[in-house]
């Protein structure tokens, strides 16, 4: 009798991604805690953050963002973001980043029941070290965090080389600190979790 096909085996799906706020989710360039007032290019989404946001939520994989600015600032600057999108507090004062208690505890408030399949998005090297430490995947931001650190209109007014040195710079910042990915921005996350579910499927741990 002839062998049946094997079925392909389906990656793994996430268990939850946390996003860093300022230089992720909003705040191009990571610049609002160096600012008094904020403009609208602080509050403005990312390229690519809310496209993310709602494919995390059509796969129902939660999600939910941290930040260690003032909660004052933080829902400022989170107010062009959905709704659902869960904010986590944690006190800068106490076991601050890269100490791992703050994704720890995001994750707690998200009921989350198992580190396995969790994923940090950030453009911050602190709280990706934290990322790190609480045993995340990691998936680092190279042009729209604070290692670049320029606001939108900055970094448009480069030239093509100069934003490819700055980019270039950045990642191998971020591939030294040992974070398992990096991208541009999030308009490439989609592409790169589903690396991540592949790698997951093939054994690798973070």
């Amino acid at each position: 009798m002839p062998h049946a096909e094997a079925l392909p085996i389906a990656a793994p799906s996430l268990t939850a991604v946390l996003f860093g706020l300022s230089g992720c989710l909003v705040d191009f360039g990571a610049r609002a805690r160096h600012h008094d007032s904020l403009s609208t290019q602080h509050t403005d989404a990312t390229p690519g953050a809310l496209d993310s946001l709602h494919s995390l939520q059509r796969q129902q994989i939660p999600c939910a963002w941290l930040d260690e600015l003032s909660p004052a600032l933080s829902l400022t600057l989170s107010a062009s973001l959905p709704s659902w999108v869960k904010p986590t507090q944690h006190s800068a004062t106490i076991n601050p980043w890269p100490a791992p208690n703050a994704c720890w505890q995001a994750l707690m408030s998200m009921n989350v029941d198992r580190l396995d399949g969790c994923v940090l998005v950030s453009g911050e090297p602190r709280l990706l070290q934290s990322g790190l430490n609480a045993g995340l995947w990691t998936i680092g931001l190279a042009s729209c965090g604070s290692l670049c650190g320029l606001a939108p209109d900055e970094w448009l007014a480069l030239t093509q080389k100069e934003r490819e040195q700055r980019r270039g710079k950045a990642t191998m910042q971020l591939f030294g600190l040992g974070v398992h990915s990096v991208i541009d921005h999030l308009g490439e996350l989609d592409t790169c979790l589903a690396d991540i579910s592949l790698r997951r499927l093939k054994g690798e741990k973070p």
